[in-house]
């Protein structure tokens, strides 16, 4: 009966202690900034994008006509995405600068033209 209660102790213990150290990281999901890009035959809306470095954004990626992906190499970002069914990125960019990104999937003779910029603002 006694080790039963102590091992009771031991998960309550442990798991308030998951909940203090998952609080931060849970807060900043809640307050990430969310951007709506739309991806159309050769470009994506908004084609630029300005955030501050370290500030949480997740990427509402939707395509509006055939499949594309939005590809950023230096934000470790790469997402296919299909028409009518919208996927998100939640990136953090940890440096300043701007930082290029284009279609990764190929969507017909404009493909080359469909370039994002991202722009990293030191705080």
């Amino acid at each position: 009966m006694r080790t039963r209660h102590s091992r009771a102790r031991i998960f309550i213990g442990l798991f308030v202690i998951g909940l203090f150290v998952a609080m931060p990281y849970l807060h900043a999901q809640e307050s990430a900034q969310v951007i709506q890009v739309h991806a159309k035959r050769f470009s994506f809306t908004p084609s630029e994008i300005t955030l501050q470095k370290g500030e949480t954004v997740k990427l509402v990626l939707t395509s509006d006509d055939v499949t594309h992906a939005l590809v950023i190499p230096e934000l470790n970002v790469k997402q296919e995405m299909s028409k009518g069914h919208p996927v998100e990125v939640t990136i953090v960019a940890d440096k300043a600068g701007d930082f290029r990104g284009m279609c990764g999937h190929f969507c017909g003779t404009g493909h080359g033209s469909m370039l994002f910029t991202v722009h990293v603002k030191d705080n």
